[in-house]
């Protein structure tokens, strides 16, 4: 049945950054579709939370309290995932992220911060989980990216080129790792998460957002993981090397930060 093709029974996945917000989503997704997971973030109290829905999918779920802006760290989970499930068949690289800063304040470090973040630590994962997924035939690699990383706003130079190089790392890391391993992105709108709570609590920032999306509406974490799950899943094993825009319908920035001309 068609539906299967959505299942990821008894496979193996890692989601990094799954404390909450769309890891926890994707997460949670996965487990329910049937896959043992592995989820890693700073916080070991909303990582337990994240285990409970897992175990309660009727899935294992390994818990890594771990610093993700740490390569080293983010390409370890790959080891821990293989040694605790016996394999490993998905990553979703989803940890990441940028405080807005005007250009002028963008020092050399933090934009380089900003690409070892977001980055950096994918690449490291993805490097070191690709003899793990071999060893089952192959697997499938999702990039968390975000629509900042096609569309130009001020404020957000170092997130958006970081996101840019994410998204176009996924279309040349897909070219080689074909056939045997997908990878494939999320280009992400303004997703009620955490990380929005500051702008969500604003009424007015919360109407500018949602008047400037053509769906008019911040989108949720689940709809990211449904997309995340479908990119995972055997639903879209002809899909590799490309980004999908899961943003509402933007086409530019749907949220002014009022930074004036020099």
């Amino acid at each position: 049945m068609m539906i299967d093709r959505f299942r990821v029974q008894d496979r193996a996945a890692v989601v990094t950054g799954a404390g909450r917000g769309i890891g926890a989503a994707t997460a949670v997704a996965l487990a329910e579709a049937g896959a043992d997971v592995l989820i890693a973030s700073r916080t070991e109290s909303d990582l337990s939370t994240v285990a409970e829905r897992v175990e309660q999918a009727g899935r294992k779920a390994h818990v890594v309290p771990t610093d993700l802006s740490d390569p080293e760290a983010a390409g370890a989970l790959a080891d821990a995932a293989h040694e605790r499930f016996g394999r490993l068949d998905i990553v979703v690289n989803n940890v990441g992220g940028t405080y807005p800063k005007p250009l002028l304040e963008t020092s050399t470090d933090f934009l380089e911060e900003a690409f070892r973040f977001n980055v950096s630590t994918a690449h490291a994962l993805t490097r070191a989980a690709v003899p793990a997924m071999l060893e089952t035939g192959g697997g499938t690699i999702v990039n968390i990216s975000s629509v900042m990383g096609r569309v130009s706003g001020r404020g957000f130079l170092a997130y958006g080129t970081a996101k840019a190089a994410l998204s176009h790392f996924t279309r040349m890391a897909a070219y080689d790792l074909a056939p045997r391993i997908r990878v494939n992105g999320l280009a992400v709108g303004s997703v009620a998460t955490s990380a929005l709570d500051v702008v969500a609590q604003d009424d007015n920032l919360r109407q500018q957002l949602e008047s400037n999306t053509p769906l008019e509406r911040i989108g949720e974490p689940e709809e990211v993981a449904a997309s995340a799950l479908f990119l995972a899943s055997d639903a879209g094993s002809y899909i590799t090397g490309k980004v999908l825009e899961v943003d509402g319908g933007l086409q530019r920035p749907n949220l002014e930060l009022g930074l004036p001309d020099l």
